[in-house]
């Protein structure tokens, strides 16, 4: 215990001893410090009184005067304390509180001799007595382990950090507004899944006691939410929790937001612009606007996205011509002879040693706001093929600065027979040790054979989508609490190597 805790802990104690609660029940705030702030100039013609409450954050003792910053979940506002108007209660201030005690002033609004609007304090309340000090400021949060493992504290000392959650909070709410406005119902599916299905990635697994039986946590929300289409319910959205056992980097977390929908007898074009106006309504909803600065370049989402094919993304970042390679030693040959480094380390089969070569040239290229048309078919086991090139896949991707932000189907595979061999291919796959291959699923198979109607979906990642709009350099500003190491004993990162 360092030397101040030890002193908050005595100055708590002080507290106790006059009989005073430093963890009182309930509150008698009566206005958010945004809303004081807002009609300050009616409070201050009035001289009406008003209780606000907040974290000190800043506090200055000048004799028989203390100016005290407090911070509440809307804005900062200066209050100002008195030992005329205080009397005892000011001594009391003055010897008791430390900057992060969370308190209750109650006062006027004030105008003070620098025209900074305050409140003038007739009466201070401790809320809630801090045994811990804030980090310094400057210092004590440039540490990324403490950011991210205590968020509480990063959020309390960078406005800027606390922004770009309020931001994100928006954009889903104004995302299920414009869905549900659409028609689109809400629903939920598992997150313990007996197979987990709908993404190719390696899962999370664990074990249920009761039923003694292994469970994977889902990577995707997508067969189920077919199956509820199939079903009848034409128009479907979740927005939930995925989970994905692979590296943790600047753009992945092995736990993330996604929103997945599925629109029955859908058009093509009607889908895709569909999906660009929740964009567009989103980012209004948040921020007001439809114009996001992206690396330094003024995007604006009113205007249509362009277009680019898979093949063309990549003939144009490294010159190779993706429709005369046939094996996957051509394109490990043709990415040596342009001199490029393309890790196809776990590579299987010649979709994945494409998607390695794309995501090296052609997708690392995009900056603004583009989609991509047709995917090898390899690499989208559950899309159906292109009625006019039964090589692609029908569907797209909308990628900004290098990343996959939303994955659309405008023609969803609703053929049991193709789906099946689909299937039987990944299963193949893993059999030869893909971690990322998908399983064979009877039960949606089943739902398949029952009949599916023409359907399009579309998968957005909501962390990608939010840390690219905000300018966060780290998937991890945007996610409240990632995933990190366990701490060890002596409170550092443990060693998972």
């Amino acid at each position: 215990m360092t030397n101040e805790e030890v002193v908050r802990r005595e100055r708590l104690t002080a507290i106790e001893a006059r009989g005073i609660d430093a963890y009182p029940a309930g509150s008698t705030r009566t206005a958010m410090i945004a809303e004081v702030l807002t009609a300050f100039d009616q409070h201050l013609s009035a001289s009406d009184t008003c209780t606000i409450a907040g974290r000190i954050t800043a506090m200055r003792h000048i004799g028989a005067l203390s100016f005290v910053r407090i911070l509440d979940g809307s804005a900062h506002m200066q209050a100002v304390l008195r030992k005329e108007d205080l009397g005892e209660q000011y001594t009391f201030c003055v010897d008791h509180l430390d900057v992060g005690d969370i308190v209750e002033v109650t006062g006027i609004a004030y105008l003070t001799k620098t025209q900074e609007k305050s409140i003038l304090a007739q009466s201070v309340i401790v809320a809630a007595k801090a045994l811990q000090p804030l980090p310094e400021k400057w210092h004590g949060l440039q540490d990324v382990e403490i950011r991210y493992r205590h968020r509480e504290l990063d959020l309390i000392t960078n406005p800027e950090v606390r922004d770009r959650f309020v931001m994100r909070s928006k954009f889903i709410a104004a995302m299920r507004r414009f869905l549900d406005d659409s028609g689109y119902l809400e629903v939920e599916t598992p997150i313990l899944q007996a197979i987990p299905g709908g993404a190719s990635a390696r899962p999370f697994i664990t074990h249920h006691n009761a039923l003694d039986a292994q469970f994977y946590l889902r990577i995707a929300t997508e067969l189920y939410l077919k199956r509820l289409v199939v079903g009848g319910m034409e128009k479907v959205y979740e927005i939930g929790r995925c989970f994905r056992n692979e590296g943790i980097d600047y753009s992945h977390n092995p736990e993330f937001t996604m929103l997945e929908l599925y629109c029955a007898y859908a058009k093509k074009e009607e889908f895709i612009t569909f999906n660009e106006e929740i964009l567009r309504k989103s980012l209004h909803g948040a921020t007001g606007s439809m114009i996001v600065t992206i690396d330094g370049v003024a995007v604006d989402f009113a205007q249509a996205f362009p277009r680019m094919t898979f093949r063309e993304s990549i003939l144009r970042a490294c010159d190779i011509d993706i429709d005369t390679l046939h094996t996957e030693d051509d394109v490990m040959r043709a990415a040596k002879d342009r001199g490029l480094s393309v890790d196809c380390t776990g590579c299987l089969g010649f979709g994945e040693f494409l998607d390695a070569l794309y995501k090296k040239t052609g997708r690392a290229a995009i900056t603004t706001p583009t989609w991509i048309f047709d995917y090898p078919v390899e690499l989208k086991p559950l899309a159906r093929q292109n009625p006019e090139d039964a090589s692609k896949s029908a569907c797209a991707q909308l990628v900004i600065l290098g990343a996959e932000i939303v994955n659309l189907y405008y023609h969803e595979l609703n053929n049991p027979i193709d789906q099946r061999a689909r299937f039987e291919v990944q299963e193949s796959l893993r059999e030869q040790g893909s971690e990322e291959a998908q399983f064979m699923d009877e039960d949606f198979l089943a739902a398949l054979e029952h009949g599916m109607p023409p359907t399009s979906g579309v998968g957005i990642g909501i962390d990608r989508l939010i840390a690219i709009l905000t300018g966060a350099p780290n998937l991890k500003e945007v996610i409240a609490f990632p995933t990190l190491k366990p701490k060890n004993e002596h409170g550092g990162a443990t060693d998972q190597s």
